[in-house]
């Protein structure tokens, strides 16, 4: 991709939300009227524990240039202990998505809670700069 078309490039990602603690924050966010790049994509679920590391593959083979996962601080969880859970999913997954040849930077994973409607803008803005800093994402993705 050329320096001038990667600029105009903007990254599709994808964002696995807890319900109770990142879901808030970003509702806080848009309350608080926060500017965040609208290129990032949110799907609520109960408990980032819930994520399938088979959705993050997924969303990468369907052309999705950055995943994060966020949910509550340690410690915090709703489910007790799902987000740790996710957390030890998200490092084994990571290390294998490196090892098929993925960039680390874009798969991405945060503990936000619902009061941090600041953090939440300022990880989305990180993500996407992030993501786009890698260009569009050439490995795993499905070609038709």
């Amino acid at each position: 991709m050329t320096e001038k078309a990667n600029e105009n490039w903007e990254p599709k990602i994808i964002a696995f939300v807890c319900n109770w603690c990142t879901y808030a924050g970003a509702d806080l966010a848009g309350i608080s009227r926060l500017q965040y790049p609208p290129n990032v994509r949110l799907v609520r679920l109960p408990c980032s524990g819930r994520v399938n590391p088979f959705y993050i593959v997924k969303a990468l083979q369907e052309g999705v240039d950055g995943v994060l996962v966020s949910g509550c601080h340690p410690g915090e969880c709703h489910y007790i202990s799902g987000n740790m859970s996710a957390r030890r999913k998200f490092a084994l997954l990571k290390n294998f998505l490196a090892y098929v040849g993925i960039e680390p930077d874009r798969t991405i994973f945060t503990w936000i809670s619902a009061s941090e409607g600041e953090k939440f803008a300022e990880v989305m803005k990180g993500v996407t700069k992030k993501v786009k800093a890698l260009g569009p994402a050439q490995k795993l993705v499905k070609k038709l």
